[in-house]
């Protein structure tokens, strides 16, 4: 009878980095951690800005709102990578033709290196007239206002968490002053306790809102995200 092997001759194929002089702890374990992540080999291997593009694939595979000839409005859009999904997914250069061809236009703080089908320009959308300045590149409403943005992290969980939901609930004013009746919000945030007043607000202006984690967010995290379907628009 064959003897079981030990697994001593097995190679292991996870990636370790040693600490290097002058890189703290923190960093040497994000960089192995970003080396033995599957979703970031595969965002190289299939073209993608960041892993951050499967969680938007994600989460379109399960409520279906990148559909073709959609406009779509990505707040926070560097690196590009959730642009990336939707100019594929709205048909945004026009390679299907029997189907419409939509729009995807990206803003953030900086500047974003171009990508074809998608429009992208420095605009900080908590700025006065932010929404009209959108709806006239859009040349009208947004079908779509997705937000993968994130507060600048403090070290502290709390108070973390209360800055990205704030970004959050400012991000919703604005797709709330964007959208078509029938639109669709889809956003970040961080669980903690106090986005319960966002999620009322949503409910209030959204036939649906549903909170998901998608597969290709970090179980360590505490992100989710946000999606709410079918604006019925601000009451008059």
């Amino acid at each position: 009878m064959a003897k079981k092997s030990s697994g001593r001759g097995r190679r292991d194929l996870t990636v370790k980095v040693k600490t290097a002089r002058g890189r703290k702890l923190s960093s040497t374990r994000w960089l192995q951690r970003q080396l033995n992540d599957p979703y970031v080999q595969r965002a190289r291997a299939e073209g993608y800005r960041g892993r951050a593009a499967f969680k938007i694939l994600e989460l379109d595979d399960k409520y279906r709102f990148l559909v073709p000839g959609a406009r779509v409005v990505d707040l926070g859009a560097a690196p590009g990578g959730w642009a990336q999904v939707a100019v594929r997914r709205v048909n945004a250069l026009g390679e299907k033709a029997d189907k419409a061809q939509g729009r995807v236009l990206g803003i953030d703080l900086q500047e974003i290196e171009p990508l074809p089908g998608a429009e992208f320009h420095v605009l900080d959308f908590m700025a006065d007239g932010a929404d009209a300045q959108v709806r006239d590149w859009l040349g009208g409403p947004a079908d779509v206002v997705m937000s993968d943005m994130a507060a600048s992290a403090s070290g502290h969980k709390q108070t973390d968490h209360l800055r990205i939901v704030a970004l959050c609930e400012a991000a919703a004013e604005f797709a709330f002053d964007v959208l078509e009746p029938g639109g669709t919000f889809v956003a970040k945030v961080l669980s903690g306790g106090t986005e319960a007043s966002l999620q009322a607000t949503l409910k209030r202006r959204f036939d649906k809102v549903a909170n998901v984690k998608p597969p290709s967010s970090r179980a360590d995290s505490s992100e989710k995200f946000v999606v709410a379907l079918g604006y019925r628009g601000r009451p008059d």
